[in-house]
């Protein structure tokens, strides 16, 4: 049986409840459960213990953030939590510091991380339509992808020495919503690039 810890990173808005996140969770829990996964949950707008979350972090064979984009980045309260779990870990319990030694003070940064071996994967609520991104003639994103735009998180836990599974991504949700054909992308997205434990 494999581990997955799945991250609700969702921060509540008056205009937004989180409704659609809390949903994208639960059906993740469902497709993972189904597989033979273990689940543990983490909110990152509720209390939460760092020891116990970089407990969790060992843990996991996977780790899912589930997350809107706010401001082109997740929600304030999701970094945050980057801040107090990962800080607490450079003791080698999600990092060995930055990996270089003081021998060679220009080498191999970044290097230090200690989870290899596991996975994660971001799912994103975003307010952009798709045919925002990978298009030059797009005026904001400049021909750049998701990944591009993730960019941040991706290095944060290849810092960790994790491995990153492709984005999926909810596209329009506010002004376009296609709620049921995400849901199906979703499962497929899951299927695709997470398979059952033998």
């Amino acid at each position: 049986m494999q581990n997955a810890l799945i991250i609700n990173a969702h921060h509540p808005y008056p205009f937004s409840e989180g409704k659609l996140n809390a949903e994208l969770v639960k059906r993740i829990e469902k497709n993972l459960s189904a597989k033979g996964f273990e689940i543990e949950h983490t909110a990152t707008s509720e209390d939460y213990d760092i020891e116990k979350e970089l407990e969790k972090h060992r843990w996991a064979d996977l780790i899912i953030i589930q997350a809107p984009l706010n401001w082109f980045s997740v929600p304030w309260l999701m970094k945050k939590y980057m801040d107090d779990v990962y800080t607490a870990g450079l003791d080698g319990t999600v990092c060995n510091t930055d990996g270089r030694v003081s021998e060679k003070p220009k080498e191999n940064y970044g290097t230090g991380g200690t989870l290899n071996g596991r996975k994660y994967m971001l799912s994103m609520t975003f307010n952009a339509p798709e045919e925002v991104f990978d298009n030059p003639s797009e005026y904001l994103m400049q021909g750049k992808s998701v990944e591009d735009l993730m960019l941040h998180m991706h290095v944060n836990y290849r810092f960790l020495a994790m491995e990153a599974l492709p984005t999926f991504v909810c596209y329009d949700v506010m002004k376009n919503p296609t709620i049921e054909e995400d849901f199906v992308r979703l499962e497929a997205h899951l299927d695709h690039h997470i398979p059952a434990n033998k």
